[in-house]
């Protein structure tokens, strides 16, 4: 089916293309809105700022958690909110693909079906993540997004083997935030701690050499203070969401027959998703599992790209 519109919509991300255009929309998954009336406020990176920072009458939040609809409203108004700012008037009830994690479930997937056709769209398509990322037949995909980790075996055009985990860019984000807390007694917020796993996040001791200041509020003294961060500190925190990723990939690699462990050997793994350039992260897969890892040049925007290429996708009746 021909696409008029595609859409990554991930826990940290959402981005948008138009096959004639490209990616028009890439910006955070967050929305602002008035907490009694509901009004939007802001939405994407406007919001994204408000982060932390809102007073008590207003509301930012990410609606997405683990890579599923945590707030059906908020997703519809989002989404809508970006959809009016790139989408010509003259495109009436358009076709529309989106990327999905692999092992979502149905319930989930309606949910998504039904966030998309409220807003008037004519047919939608759910895609899943490393069938979007794919490049080739008998590859093996990680794709390590913000609320989840999906990898699967894409044989044929399409899924033979897959998995997921909610171990991804988040609970990075989340054991940074509480190291820092309990080392260093100082308390930040998710978007520092997010810029810092970016900037100098590590999973392998020795891999990276960088530092960082890092700003927030001191529980000793409850007044503004900064600490240096280095990013041998990060890896102990970072470990623990690496060791879950490793384990559902040698599960997925347990469970694909024989002759896909063949094709696997010799093209090896294609690492994509907005956490995969953390350092070490390739290393330590190649290590583990002694196939070949190849880093995606734009593995953030490998599924994007990817909506616009499907043909044979998954779908879901309206």
């Amino acid at each position: 089916m021909a696409i008029d519109v595609a859409i990554d919509l991930g826990t940290s991300r959402t981005r948008i293309l138009l096959p004639q255009k490209g990616i028009v929309t890439d910006e955070p998954s967050v929305i602002t809105v008035h907490k009694r009336s509901e009004t939007v406020v802001a939405v994407g990176q406007e919001a994204y700022r408000m982060l932390g920072r809102t007073p008590p009458s207003l509301e930012a939040v990410y609606p997405l958690q683990g890579g599923v609809i945590a707030h059906f409203d908020l997703t519809e108004a989002m989404l809508d909110t970006m959809l009016k700012k790139v989408v010509s008037s003259r495109i009436r009830m358009p076709r529309m693909a989106v990327c999905v994690p692999s092992r979502m479930t149905d319930v989930e997937k309606r949910a998504v079906v039904q966030v998309v056709s409220g807003m008037g769209v004519r047919q939608v398509q759910t895609v899943e993540a490393p069938l979007a990322a794919a490049k080739s037949h008998g590859v093996l995909v990680v794709d390590v997004g913000g609320g989840t980790t999906d990898m699967a075996v894409i044989s044929l055009n399409g899924t033979a083997v897959s998995r997921s985990t909610k171990y991804a860019g988040r609970t990075m984000d989340d054991a940074i935030l509480q190291y820092i807390r309990q080392q260093h007694h100082l308390l930040i917020g998710q978007r520092t701690a997010e810029s810092l796993k970016h900037r100098i996040g590590c999973v392998q001791a020795g891999v990276c050499d960088e530092s960082c200041t890092v700003r927030g509020k001191s529980l000793l003294t409850g007044l503004p203070s900064e600490v240096v961060v280095r990013s041998d500190e990060l890896v102990e925190p970072l470990q623990s969401t690496a060791a879950a990723i490793l384990k559902c990939l040698r599960d997925l690699l347990e469970a694909t027959p024989p002759e896909l462990m063949a094709d696997i050997h010799t093209d090896g793994l294609l690492l994509t998703g907005g956490a995969a350039r953390i350092g070490g992260l390739a290393a330590l897969l190649r290590q583990s599992t002694g196939l070949s890892v190849r880093l995606s040049d734009e593995p953030e925007l490998c599924t994007i790209w990817g909506l616009k290429r499907r043909r044979k996708t998954q779908r879901l009746n309206e």
